[in-house]
């Protein structure tokens, strides 16, 4: 998930603007978010599995097959130094949804934060891809009164309402570009290659270093061992 996934999602996000709207333009682009990858370490890396799965037929009683994974890595570009992208998979967790959360940098000061304001936290743009395509922003707004009280609202754009329609389904999609030739949202060999060169090491930190598993309850938010990823002051988006 997070070579074959994740890595293209995080691409499309961090990319520069290609020089135009084809395959081989957009492709030079994403390439150059993976070769301005830093390498990612170990401890960087949290992996999990959540309690049940043992349980499942086929599955052996002492698996440490991860079904949840968790990341963080740094692209060492001009735009994105030293701005941390934290990745995270999983199965059976709390809900299923595929977003990219851009957390906007808050200011040195929050002026308008004071005593009842509600759950003041920079402001986000989120664009979510499943199950509800559509795009959506968090900011702060005041409270209607007297007083300068501040709380989270939401402005939302979702395709199905705007255009009373869904957009087609991933594979629908892809196997469409296929038939017309579009390689577009196809993977190149070079963008494998690279992928792979970040990703193989940690795979063989976890071969030659094998232990147990985090556990997490299943519909859960993932293993508490996550949170060690963030950086103070950050918190995992609730799923």
């Amino acid at each position: 998930m997070v070579v074959t996934h994740l890595f293209q999602v995080l691409a499309f996000t961090a990319m520069e603007p290609p020089t135009a709207l084809e395959p081989a333009a957009i492709g030079e682009e994403k390439n150059k978010v993976f070769r301005s990858m830093l390498p990612i370490e170990p401890h960087d890396v949290v992996r999990g599995q959540y309690v049940g799965y043992r349980d499942i037929e086929g599955v052996a009683h002492d698996s440490e097959t991860e079904t949840f994974v968790a990341l963080k890595c740094y692209i060492d570009n001009w735009r994105w130094a030293g701005v941390p992208f934290y990745l995270r998979t999983g199965k059976r967790m709390a809900r299923k949804v595929t977003e990219v959360a851009v957390t906007l940098k808050p200011v040195p000061h929050l002026a308008f934060k004071q005593e009842g304001s509600l759950g003041v936290r920079p402001n986000q743009l989120i664009m979510t891809m499943q199950p509800n395509e559509g795009v959506s922003l968090s900011l702060g707004a005041k409270i209607p009164g007297t007083r300068m009280r501040i709380r989270p609202v939401y402005m939302e754009f979702l395709y199905g309402t705007s255009f009373l329609s869904q957009s087609p389904e991933a594979y629908e999609r892809l196997i469409m570009d296929a038939m017309r030739g579009d390689a577009t949202l196809f993977t190149r060999n070079d963008e494998v290659e690279a992928q792979w060169r970040i990703c193989d090491p940690i795979v063989q930190k976890w071969e030659s270093t094998p232990g147990p598993l985090p556990q997490y309850p299943a519909g859960s938010q993932g293993p508490v061992e996550a949170q060690e990823l963030l950086v103070p002051g950050q918190e995992w988006r609730t799923i």
